[in-house]
């Protein structure tokens, strides 16, 4: 099981994360495509990912911009597994 993250430790990682913010128990960052199918191929790469890690975002698509928001809903907030999982969806971006 994860342990929940302190805030020190919340803001020590999130300096090591481009784009992510933290908002109250999870942290967030919105991504944004040329078009609607880019967007879903992303967004289907992630789901891999996710599901490899056994660790699921929430995800929402608006046409060509998806936001991903990550917590630990097991622990009431952030974990390493959330900081892990950020890293791997920056770096599914780009195919």
């Amino acid at each position: 099981m994860a342990r929940k993250l302190s805030t020190t430790e919340i803001q020590q990682k999130l300096k090591e994360l481009d784009g992510w913010r933290q908002e109250d128990d999870s942290i967030k960052k919105q991504y944004v495509f040329e078009s609607f199918m880019p967007a879903v191929q992303f967004v289907n790469r992630v789901a891999g990912k996710a599901e490899a890690a056994d660790h699921h975002p929430d995800i929402t698509i608006l046409y060509r911009k998806v936001t991903m928001v990550l917590s630990t809903h097991s622990e009431g907030g952030l974990t390493e597994k959330d900081f892990a999982l950020a890293k791997q969806i920056d770096a599914a971006v780009t195919p």
